[in-house]
Parts: C-alpha cells; structure tokens; sequence
C-alpha cells in the first residue's frame, strides 16, 4: 500500500476543529511564487497548480523509468499547499505601540468591524507585532504566495532537476518556475477550518484567543507565514464542506 502523508502524520495533516499547538520539523517542497486573484481564470496561480502537479508526479511515476531514486517507495502525492500574504504600504508605525498595549482588544474589533484575517503584512512584508495589518478577503487581487507541495524526504536536489528536465522533455512546457525549497516552520498554533476560504477570519479569530491565552502570540513575518493546506477539492466539495488546516507561527510572549 502506498505511504499516505496525511494518515501517517495526522498531526499536521489531520488536526481537530478547534486549535492546537504544534512544532513542524523542516520539510522539502515544490514550490511556485506568484500573486494575484486565485480564482481568476487562466490566472498566474491555477498555473502554477498545475506546474507543481506536473512535476510531483513526475517523481512520484519515476519508478516507471530508468532514473532511479536512492531509498524511494511508493507514496500518494501530498495535498497542495499554500503560504498568504498581502503587501500594505502604509502602515502607521504606531500600530505597534497600541497592539502592545491593547493587542487583544484591537484584534477583536478589527475583525468584527471589518471581517478581516489579522495576517501581518508591512510594506516589506515584515509582520507587524502579532499580526494586526491584516489580508483582506475582498481585494483578492493583492494575495501574493508560494503554493507548494511536500517532497519525500528521499527525493534530492538532483532527483528535483531530473524531474525538471523530464517533464519538460516530455510535455514541451516550461517548468522553470518550479522551485526545490526547504522550509523549517518551526512553532505553530493551527486548526481545521470547515467551510468556505472567505469565512476563514473566524476560525483565525479563534486560533489567536486561544494562543492568547496559553502566552504566545503571532510570530507572522517576512520569513514565516500564513499557511493553508488543501484537503478538499474545491471543484467537487461544496464551499460549506471545503476541508483547509490554517497553520500560523507563533512566539512566546
């Protein structure tokens, strides 16, 4: 039977509906950076979708050829992943200071008012103390991400290469976007959000009081990000059925 990510590591695939604390070893991925509207049609991210299915299951088929991989096994390909964030320009420098003193408070009635997920984003892109400039649901078009897919820890930077130059060999399309990145996420809070990706501030709501309470807070930076994963199909599962872990770094207060 193949090794199933998600059964084996239910920890980080298969959290419960309510959040929870945990620390996520460094992992490979295939990797594509992009921005704009996902669900613009024939846009920047459904390509790059299908770039990383491309060479996913390039590696995973390469069992059928003659490139052998040291230590491989048959394996289901890991579900699509995704790291968030919006670039904001002008951010007040005070936003610091007064979420220091009234983080909490400013979290809860941000979202309340305006129904926003508090993702920090500064014009560089460095987070703001525990995340109060936040991604807006309605400006799709300014989303930018890294959308990724899980390597077995078997497959090298050289297998990645082979894939590469495989698959474009052999599908006559340019893959050159696709990256091999190693990614150390270190201490997270996340949980299973159940519905649609526009009701997604809620469950972070939920995710931050909990945090909040245990003494930490979000740690969103240029480096550690918003982090989604994929476990329906959005094409075949109602919105209101749509299976996604939401995953944030975090620091002790």
């Amino acid at each position: 039977m193949a090794f199933d990510y998600k059964k084996e590591y239910k920890v980080f695939y298969m959290p419960k509906a309510k959040p929870g604390i945990v620390t996520i070893p460094q992992m490979n991925y295939l990797a594509v950076r992009g921005s704009g509207d996902p669900n613009a049609e024939g846009g920047e991210y459904k390509e790059s979708i299908s770039l990383l299915y491309g060479i996913a299951f390039t590696i995973k088929m390469s069992k059928m050829g003659d490139h052998h991989i040291e230590g491989y096994f048959d394996y289901v390909v890991p579900p699509l992943e995704g790291f968030w964030w919006q670039d904001r320009e002008n951010v007040d420098d005070t936003l610091q200071t007064d979420f220091a003193a009234n983080g909490k408070d400013m979290l809860r009635t941000d979202l309340a008012a305006n129904g926003k997920d508090m993702l920090a984003a500064d014009g560089n892109g460095d987070g703001i103390h525990a995340g109060i400039a936040g991604i807006d649901y309605t400006r799709k078009e300014d989303f930018k991400w890294i959308s990724v897919i899980r390597l077995p820890d078997f497959v090298t930077r050289n297998d990645f290469l082979w894939a590469i130059a495989e698959a474009t060999a052999k599908k006559k399309q340019d893959f050159s976007k696709v990256e091999y990145m190693t990614y150390d996420e270190g201490l997270c809070v996340q949980c299973m959000h159940i519905g649609a990706y526009d009701d997604e501030p809620a469950t972070v709501e939920l995710m931050h009081r909990y945090i909040e309470e245990q003494g930490y807070v979000p740690d969103i930076t240029k480096q550690r990000r918003h982090h989604e994963i994929y476990l329906s199909d959005a094409r075949r599962v109602a919105p209101e059925r749509l299976k996604t872990v939401i995953r944030h770094p975090i620091r002790r207060v």
